[in-house]
Order: C-alpha cells, then sequence, then structure tokens
C-alpha cells in the first residue's frame, strides 16, 4: 500500500511538473498581449464622447517646405485623413457596442470585429490611427531634433549607423507594392525592426505580417506626394527624411 501511494505522488508531481513546462513552453510561442496592444500615447486615439475627431496639426500647411509642399498637406490633411474619421464613425453608428473603445483597442484585434463593420474599421480606423501618427513624426524644426542617445544606440546596434538605417528604411519605403507605409517598429523581443503594411494596415493589428509598437511610419500611398512629387516616391521619401522629428521618435521609443 505504501508503495502503491508512493508512485501515486510521484506519478502526480511528475504529470504537474510536465503541464507546467508545457505551458512555458508554448507561452513561449506567444505574442505577449500588452505588447501587441501598445501604441504611440496620442489623444487623438480616445474619441470624444463616442466620436472620433479630426486631430489639430501642430504647424501650418506650408511650415514643411520646400520637401512637402502645402497644397499636398491641406488636401492630405483635410480631405483624406477627415475621410477615414468620418467614414470610421460612421462604421461605429452600425455597432454602437464598439463605441467609446480608444484606437488601438479597437483596431488591435481585427478579426475579431463584427464581420458587417470589420473591413470598414480596418481600413478607416487604420487610416486615423495612421495619420495620427503622421503628423506628430513631422516638423518644420526637424532639423534641430536628434534621436536620443538610446535609440541612436539601438539603430547602431541594429544597422550599424542612421545612414545605414535611413538607407534601410528608404529602400522598404520605396518598394511597398501599390499603397501602404513603411515602419519603424519595436518588435516584441523589444528589439527595433522595419516592416511593412498595405493599404491602411499598421503593426498593431493582428493581421500584420509583424506585429509590435510603430515609433515612426511613412506614407506611401500617392496622396501623400503626388501633387509635388508626381509619381517620384523614391524623391518623397528622401525629402521626408529632411522633416522627421527625432524627438518625437525618440519620444515613443521611451514609452515601454
Amino acid at each position: 500500500m505504501e508503495n502503491s501511494s508512493n508512485n501515486s505522488r510521484r506519478s502526480f508531481l511528475i504529470k504537474g511538473t510536465l503541464a507546467a513546462l508545457s505551458v512555458s513552453f508554448l507561452n513561449s510561442f506567444r505574442f505577449p498581449a500588452a505588447h501587441a496592444a501598445s501604441a504611440p500615447s496620442l489623444a487623438e486615439f480616445n474619441p470624444e464622447g463616442g466620436t472620433f475627431e479630426l486631430p489639430k496639426l501642430d504647424y501650418g500647411y506650408d511650415a514643411l517646405e520646400p520637401y512637402i509642399d502645402a497644397r499636398t498637406m491641406e488636401i492630405h490633411y483635410s480631405k483624406h485623413h477627415q475621410a477615414y474619421v468620418t467614414k470610421l464613425n460612421e462604421a461605429l453608428e452600425k455597432a454602437p457596442e464598439l463605441k467609446g473603445r480608444a484606437l488601438p483597442d479597437l483596431i488591435r484585434n481585427i478579426n475579431e470585429l463584427p464581420e458587417a463593420v470589420r473591413n470598414a474599421i480596418r481600413n478607416h480606423g487604420g487610416g486615423h490611427f495612421n495619420h495620427s501618427m503622421f503628423w506628430k513624426l513631422m516638423s518644420p524644426t526637424a532639423k534641430d531634433s536628434k534621436a536620443s542617445a538610446e535609440l541612436e544606440a539601438a539603430i547602431n546596434a541594429k544597422w550599424t549607423s542612421m545612414d545605414n538605417f535611413k538607407t534601410e528604411f528608404s529602400k522598404s519605403a520605396s518598394t511597398v507594392f501599390g499603397s501602404g507605409w513603411a515602419w519603424l517598429i519595436v518588435d516584441k523581443e523589444n528589439n527595433l525592426a522595419i516592416t511593412t503594411t498595405p493599404n491602411q494596415d499598421n503593426p498593431i493589428m493582428d493581421v500584420a505580417a509583424l506585429r509590435g509598437r510603430p515609433i515612426l511610419g511613412i506614407d506611401v500611398w500617392e496622396h501623400a506626394y503626388y501633387l509635388k512629387h508626381q509619381n517620384k516616391r523614391v524623391d518623397y521619401i528622401a525629402d521626408f527624411l529632411n522633416v522627421i522629428d527625432w524627438n518625437q521618435v525618440s519620444k515613443w521609443y521611451g514609452e515601454r
């Protein structure tokens, strides 16, 4: 009887240990929920009274010239971004149970949204999220901005220099097929990575090929550059590098 009891106890302990190890092993392959949810801290991501609004620009339409022309800025902001906000709110009218949720929470798990509004929220919620970041990433005083020591060290560790990073980022942006975005993200391992998304998708979405926390993004839809740069996306990307506010990128990098 005693041997039987000891054997049962030993069997129980072994099974318990194996079960714990199995759970730990499986969890190592799961994307951390908190990281997947993370996004830059922007007030624009929180709807006022359940309704999203076009965020206020911190500078005038002509403030980024000669790199980004005033007319493109005006149309991009007041027409294209406004359309995403308007259509996002219209979609939420059809799914009132989703109203009031912060934008990152709304678009993080696209596949769990009601089918009737899934594509609208993916496209227009993504458009609102991406553009709200985009305006903050550019500044008339960009030439006076500088990556923080922490961010610069991380970039150097990954790409050996800021110049090499810019080359790789530009290459990714220039090779996006059709319309989309190129991103600098902090991945689930807290390492920097460059990735791209089609249309208005972004790296916090569960449909992204590589998920992570975006800290820099460039819009490579033609509406972002067609008036000044026409079809010359490479020239637009080169000009965009001149208006990046590295103080803002560094701030978002530090939010972890």
